[in-house]
């Protein structure tokens, strides 16, 4: 791995992007840059388009994206790519690998821009150390929080994605972010695109439904914006 070291002006920038993180809420801003220090963070430099980790890698370290974004994706053997997901700053990816006893993953890291990513070491992560840091407790329950959550929205994907076609996926996924926002106006957080990645739908056969249902009086949407009617 390569690692890089940035000027004081730099890593305060880093330092606040970490410390408004998920995985650091409720750790004060003035606790981060000596918690960075004890978890021995690490900072790489990623080129757009570069693997930050392949299909088979062990997993070693909790990833965090610093600057710019990353797609998780599967790929089969013929090449076939679905992407399970995307992590911009502030987001963290491998955890389930990394704290896992069986640290093989089974999806690739890929970076969509240029950007910085902070790996972090996972037992120092999960352990809390000598000096018993005031705010480690919060950080390992945020971990354990972050894991939680990403099991529900798996579960709730594979609930999407069970259903038999592209209409019946989009329904199941609009009335959830209906439930989730209370409401029956909303913005999803994909553009077209990364909606159909997340359904492991076709793109154009998506579009086309979601113009019919609109027609059908179903819904009404502008770009990420939908109202269910």
């Amino acid at each position: 791995m390569d690692t890089v070291s940035g000027n004081k002006k730099v890593m305060d920038k880093w330092t606040d992007i970490i410390s408004e993180s998920s995985l650091f809420k409720g750790v004060e801003k003035n606790e981060t840059a000596a918690m960075i220090k004890c978890l021995d963070v690490r900072f790489e430099k990623v080129d757009k388009g570069q693997y930050v980790l392949h299909d088979g890698d062990t997993v070693e370290r909790i990833g965090m994206v610093i600057e710019g974004e990353v797609s998780i994706e599967q790929e089969d053997y013929w090449g076939n790519r679905h992407i399970m997901a995307y992590a911009k700053a502030g987001d963290i990816f491998g955890e389930a690998y990394a704290c896992s006893n069986n640290k093989v993953c089974n999806v690739s890291v890929v970076a969509m821009k240029a950007g910085t990513i902070a790996y972090l070491d996972t037992y120092r992560v999960i352990t809390v150390c000598s000096e018993s840091c005031q705010f480690h407790n919060k950080l390992i329950r945020n971990l354990m929080y972050m894991l939680a959550d990403r099991c529900v929205n798996m579960n709730e994907k594979i609930t999407h994605m069970s259903k038999r076609t592209t209409r019946d996926k989009l329904l199941s996924y609009l009335s959830s972010q209906s439930n989730r926002s209370g409401s029956n106006e909303f913005d999803i957080p994909f553009n077209r695109q990364q909606l159909a990645d997340y359904l492991s739908v076709d793109r154009s056969a998506m579009s086309s439904e979601l113009g019919r249902m609109q027609e059908e009086g179903l819904i009404i949407y502008k770009k990420n914006h939908f109202k269910l009617l």
